[in-house]
């Protein structure tokens, strides 16, 4: 007797949050607060779809973001805008039942395909592109040990940016200014649209003992930054960032030295670098800090007729438009960058 329902009042809020927080496999872009983040944020709508019993155990959730882009079409994705997210089922058959249940969503809505993003293997014939890994490193709970375990060259380029006297910063809200203003250059200069200020402040506001912000700075300029998330025992850093112009002074370095010694003190006992291709420069960076590759595997369903998207920064149709990017003026780049990246899957 297990259906799948839409989630709507509160009760099935309550219960989908309880067994999320009880599934040994959830991730924290499970928790419902992300939901009324993105509504609010982005304006999306979303479909939370519940797998429930007669008598009103949960068996499995599959949260799913609704995006009307003018320039890809509709789409549903789980999680928008993260790295986690997907079907989370105690079993094969609540997983099928979710999957079937959001494929009939996708042709209400008109959506074009539906992308989950898992970190596991599903049992099911929808195909899967498993192009992108998460780099994770174990901690020991000790930050020295850890250091001593670094290679010599690692460790002096942490060492190199502590001696040109950069401090660093771990809080709240007081560091949004500093931690923003490196991120939006740093993805101007990726070529990539910004997200709005507003969304990281709902973030903090959401989350306000589960994220933090870093901020390196230099005589009082800020050179690198990052935002952390914890939930259980790993500690995740879905944005990073640093200003190229003083790439030679390696801030970046020591954000990510000091990140990981917020880590071990704190007792967490994994930190995830986030995705990255394998053998990319951003694996490679990874690698270096002992990070292990773990398998990601995105799943698709297509409405019929139509392939599997490509919506990604790796695809050639969009260099063009990346390049463009690259040259707007600052200001204009985080003018217009909001309006288009809410957008993007």
């Amino acid at each position: 007797g297990v259906n799948v329902v839409l989630l709507q009042d509160s009760y099935d809020e309550a219960l989908w949050d309880q067994y999320v927080l009880n599934h040994p496999r959830a991730s924290g872009y499970h928790l419902l607060a992300w939901r009324g983040l993105i509504q609010h944020v982005f304006g999306h709508s979303t479909y939370y779809l519940m797998a429930k019993d007669d008598e009103g155990s949960v068996h499995g959730v599959l949260p799913l973001v609704f995006t009307k882009s003018p320039m890809f079409g509709r789409f549903l994705t789980s999680m928008a805008f993260f790295n986690y997210g997907g079907v989370l089922a105690d079993g094969a058959d609540a997983a099928g039942m979710l999957l079937e249940t959001a494929a009939a969503t996708a042709k209400q809505i008109g959506a074009a395909h539906i992308e989950l993003r898992q970190d596991e293997l599903l049992a099911t014939d929808w195909p899967v592109r498993s192009k992108k890994v998460s780099m994770r490193l174990a901690l020991p709970p000790d930050y020295e040990a850890l250091l001593k375990a670094f290679p010599s060259k690692l460790r002096s380029q942490v060492r190199r940016a502590q001696k040109e006297g950069m401090e660093v910063r771990v809080g709240g809200v007081e560091l949004l200014e500093d931690y923003y203003r490196v991120f939006a250059r740093c993805m101007r200069d990726l070529g990539t649209p910004v997200y709005e200020k507003a969304f990281f402040s709902a973030i903090l506001e959401a989350f306000p003992k589960e994220v933090r912000l870093c901020v390196v700075s230099l005589n009082g300029t800020p050179l690198a930054s990052g935002l952390l998330y914890g939930f259980r025992s790993r500690l995740e850093i879905p944005w990073a960032a640093s200003d190229k112009r003083f790439s030679r002074l390696a801030p970046n370095m020591l954000l990510y030295g000091a990140v990981l010694e917020f880590a071990c003190r704190e007792g967490f006992k994994e930190f995830d670098f986030g995705r990255s291709s394998v053998d990319s420069g951003t694996y490679r960076f990874k690698a270096q800090w002992g990070a292990q590759s773990h398998q990601l595997y995105w799943y698709y369903w297509v409405s019929e007729g139509r392939a599997i998207p490509e919506l990604n920064p790796d695809n050639p149709k969009f260099k063009a438009a990346i390049a463009v990017w690259q040259r707007l003026p600052l200001p204009v780049a985080n003018l217009i960058g909001p309006h288009l990246v809410k957008y993007l899957p």
